[in-house]
């Protein structure tokens, strides 16, 4: 079996951006912090996770938008889950953080290339992003905080 050498082929490897990897991070800490409904507010959570307040009200406007959050005003106010953990997923996340899990060297939708529709390359990246998307579909916040909730940082692999 040959390992992937990413150095020789830079550009042709999907890549979540730190929007999208805060998203889910600020989300896990959400559901931990605010795990009976509490409302969190964007300091704490910027506190806790080490994240700019001014990039969390960026992740969590779109996150409310996209009606995975909601907002509660006033003292002692901040966000909370619109829907239960087990309802949403990381791809639900990533998705309203505008990342997209896309595995293509390609240039999708270039029309600088004739052979999109017969091309077999392509096909193949296809099926792998529906393969990764289908994976983050199966994963719920519920799943992960259960799975790790005796490590409240990065699983150690």
């Amino acid at each position: 079996m040959r390992s992937w050498d990413n150095s020789k082929n830079k550009g042709f490897c999907m890549r979540i951006t730190t929007r999208g990897r805060y998203a889910l991070r600020a989300a896990l800490a959400l559901a931990r912090m605010g795990s009976d409904g509490t409302p969190i507010s964007i300091n704490r959570l910027s506190e806790k996770e080490n994240i700019s307040s001014v990039f969390l009200e960026q992740i969590f406007f779109k996150l409310r938008k996209s009606g995975i959050v909601e907002s509660v005003r006033g003292p002692g106010g901040g966000f909370r889950f619109a829907k239960p953990l087990e309802e949403l997923t990381v791809k639900t996340i990533l998705d309203a953080a505008g990342e997209g899990l896309i595995l293509s060297p390609c240039n999708i939708g270039k029309t600088s290339c004739g052979n999109i529709n017969d091309c077999t390359s392509f096909a193949i990246w296809a099926e792998a992003t529906t393969m990764v998307n289908n994976y983050f579909e199966g994963i719920t916040l519920a799943s992960i905080l259960n799975k790790y909730k005796s490590n409240r940082g990065c699983p150690v692999t």
